[in-house]
């Protein structure tokens, strides 16, 4: 009986051992297979151990070499049938915090029409920076004879060092790592997940712009509805900030599909999820995959909570729609977040835990991880949002 349970046990042994090599292969073939871009060279990097990661959504009908997506993928997507629509604005913008005590992670999404002062372009959208800053240094490319798709990824390589810089200087925090995702990504996530959840508080029908057609409350969502779904702005009560909301409950969707089904732990999954990874995402050059994973695993325990940064009102400048901010208020209310005062108790001899005050949270800020807009999340963990 001995005999038996010793083999059995060196039979799981060697098992989890071939488990643990393929998870370690996998992460680091991985961060090899990933385009990567040094765009963050030489920019301010945190001290502190903590981590900033910048999530940038690229509305390109382009692939990452340049090349135009297929027609009949983008009459799929609902997103016009040429390459020239959409340009290469930003138009998902979210920066993580995850802090080095393993606290909770704080993520902030930038909405796209925020009215700032892009380096070198003057007070632009801040979706703008990317394409302007790639569209002058391609021009130069041109006219120096280089072609695709080296042009492609150099000029791609200003768009984002512009954005980057930008953001840096609009939130006054460092940013240690970005990912960005082309146009489809969202697309091929989904489908990858094999769905993902959402809710909504009322039905929508968007079919002659976004596509998005969805009944109210909570459903599965998959491939080309998923882009469909984080696209809408048009019926939406808030615009474009209500898009952001869109965006901040797929990604909630995402993590609690993760989460619910093991995927960190399923070798085959993981290997789904690296193929679009490598298709359709750029990193920075210095992000170490396999290190990330830990931070990964505790984001899809639930370890997060979503913000948008607060925004003055609406105006018109040169003839676009705009969000008027304040950048002092942007900046303290980023560091509010990221950066919280610790609270020290006043020893006494009367003072008890109980009765040490807890500091209050800001009532400017809308907690997505508990409310949606609001109003109290329906649906189990996943918020319901316009």
């Amino acid at each position: 009986m001995k005999k038996w349970m010793r083999r059995i046990a060196i039979t799981l042994s060697v098992l989890v051992a071939i488990a643990a090599a393929g998870a370690f292969y996998i992460a680091h073939t991985a961060g090899k297979a990933i385009p990567r871009s040094h765009a963050l060279k030489g920019s301010p990097q945190s001290l502190n151990g903590d981590t900033n990661i910048l999530l940038l959504g690229l509305d390109s009908r382009r692939a990452n070499d340049g090349t135009d997506l297929p027609r009949k993928l983008l009459d799929l997507l609902h997103v016009g049938s040429t390459s020239e629509v959409g340009g290469y604005n930003t138009n998902t913008m979210i920066l993580i915090h995850i802090p080095a005590n393993g606290g909770r992670a704080v993520a902030i999404s930038i909405p796209r029409d925020d009215y700032v002062d892009v380096p070198g372009q003057g007070m632009k959208k801040i979706k703008e920076a990317y394409g302007y800053a790639k569209y002058y240094a391609e021009t130069a490319l041109v006219k120096q004879g280089i072609p695709n798709p080296q042009r492609e990824f150099q000029s791609r390589e200003v768009g984002r060092e512009a954005t980057i810089q930008t953001i840096h200087n609009l939130l006054g925090v460092p940013i240690d790592h970005f990912a960005e995702v082309n146009l489809v990504g969202f697309y091929d996530l989904a489908t990858a997940l094999g769905g993902v959840q959402v809710c909504l508080k009322n039905a929508v029908n968007d079919s002659q712009y976004s596509g998005a057609v969805f009944p109210a409350g909570l459903q599965t969502i998959t491939g080309a509805d998923a882009l469909k779904f984080v696209r809408q702005r048009h019926g939406l009560p808030e615009g474009d900030l209500d898009r952001t909301h869109r965006q901040q409950a797929f990604i909630t969707g995402v993590i609690t599909k993760l989460r619910s089904e093991g995927i960190f732990g399923d070798l085959g999954k993981i290997q789904t999820l690296l193929n679009v990874a490598k298709k359709d995402v750029v990193i920075d050059s210095q992000w170490d995959i396999l290190g990330f994973l830990p931070q990964a695993k505790s984001l899809t325990g639930g370890h997060i909570t979503f913000y948008t940064l607060p925004i003055e009102g609406f105006a018109s400048r040169n003839g676009q729609s705009v969000n008027l901010i304040d950048p002092v208020k942007v900046k303290a209310f980023v560091h509010a977040l990221f950066y919280p005062p610790k609270i020290t108790p006043t020893p006494s001899a009367t003072a008890t835990p109980s009765s040490i005050a807890s500091p209050s949270p800001s009532p400017t800020v809308a907690n997505y991880a508990q409310t949606a807009n609001g109003v109290p999340v329906q649906g189990g963990k996943i918020p319901c949002v316009n």
